[in-house]
């Protein structure tokens, strides 16, 4: 019994591993494409990784319990169509003896998926969201970009291209009036930078400029050989915030409810934003279970070698799950509707309907 059990534990550790590679790689590559984005425009290389390594444990809440439904799709659905399940019957030994330390692995898996979920993942997002504006902070010229027009207050600014780490060529400048209307149009051969990192200013000098007065009738124009325009871009460019819901830790989560619920005039919006997020995390923690519930009975029904069709089966079933879960986190609005509770239908669905299957495929 120990052989056919590492026999399966060993396919199933392989597919897992794979998929969770694969999946994660998958999952992240939208936000290496905005990382990278930043990184052609001056950001530092090592603020993507620094930014990957955040995100990583939030990636992993999504592709462990995906990764966990793959691997059980694909070695169960082998050995179902290689008559392995049927020998294993006839030899008295049932589906969950074979499963059971696959099981054993989910559910450290799940513990390992709440640690993520409560503690050690929503900090760490909450650094990789500021991670680029910090970044801009002490790397100012990386926020002008050629064709995207850069908006600071009253002032718009486009570039044609960079020079080198100072210089921007072909610069267009429009000062706007209090009206939403364009005050001047300044038109400059090219522009120097210079950045103040201890009082966080940037120093605009343009050169050769053309400048349009669009207020005065008719309009006027002036030649200046150099104009200058000072940012403050630390203090007025970021706004700090509070902390979001997503990036607590789950007793921070925790004390938010009870200090929201102590409020004289509650906020039952918030709160039901804060309980919704709580019990998202839960319900997220439990999905390795459930996939496995699930994908278990799946995998024997279909009797299928081929690894396309429990890829198939096992993107369907996730798909499903994770949708479900994100629609009732999107009634928020809708605190009388219960949206924390209904987070728990896709477990309950998913669990109750796997453990069905499963026991009826043991008692074949």
């Amino acid at each position: 019994m120990r052989t056919l059990n590492w026999y399966v534990t060993r396919g199933f550790l392989g597919a897992f591993f794979m998929a969770l590679l694969i999946l994660t790689f998958g999952m992240t590559g939208a936000n290496m494409i905005k990382v990278l984005d930043y990184i052609s425009r001056g950001i530092p290389v090592s603020n993507f990784f620094l930014f990957m390594l955040y995100i990583m444990p939030t990636m992993f809440v999504f592709t462990v319990p995906w990764a966990v439904m793959v691997g059980v799709m694909l070695v169960f659905g082998r050995l179902s169509a290689d008559s392995e399940v049927t020998a294993m019957r006839a030899c008295g030994i049932s589906i969950i003896q074979v499963a059971a330390p696959i099981m054993y692995i989910t559910v450290a898996l799940t513990v390992f998926c709440f640690f993520l979920q409560g503690e050690f993942g929503p900090p760490l997002l909450g650094k990789a969201r500021s991670l680029m504006a910090n970044a801009a902070l002490n790397q100012p010229l990386a926020l002008f970009e050629a064709g995207r027009p850069f908006r600071y207050g009253g002032t718009i600014i486009s570039i044609d291209d960079k020079e080198g780490k100072d210089t921007l060529k072909n610069v267009q400048l429009y000062t706007l009036d209090g009206e939403g209307g364009i005050g001047q149009d300044i038109t400059a051969e090219y522009g120097k930078l210079s950045v103040d990192h201890e009082e966080q200013t940037l120093k605009v000098t343009l050169f050769n400029c053309m400048v349009i007065d669009k207020k005065s009738k008719p309009e006027t124009r002036a030649f200046n050989r150099q104009l200058e325009f000072k940012f403050n871009y630390g203090k007025q460019m970021f706004q700090v915030l509070s902390k979001r819901e997503k990036y607590m830790t789950t007793a921070e989560l925790l004390a938010q409810i009870r200090y929201a619920q102590l409020l004289s005039k509650r906020n039952l919006v918030y709160e039901t934003e804060l309980e919704v997020e709580l019990n998202r995390r839960f319900a997220f923690s439990l999905s390795p279970v459930a996939f496995l519930l699930l994908g278990l009975p799946m995998a024997i029904r279909t009797s299928r070698r081929e690894t396309s069709v429990g890829l198939f089966l096992s993107v369907i079933l996730a798909g499903i799950f994770f949708f479900s879960i994100i629609l009732c986190n999107s009634l928020t609005t809708f605190p009388r509707i219960y949206p924390q509770y209904l987070l728990w239908l896709p477990n309950i669905v998913f669990q109750a309907l796997g453990a069905v299957l499963t026991y009826r495929i043991s008692k074949r």
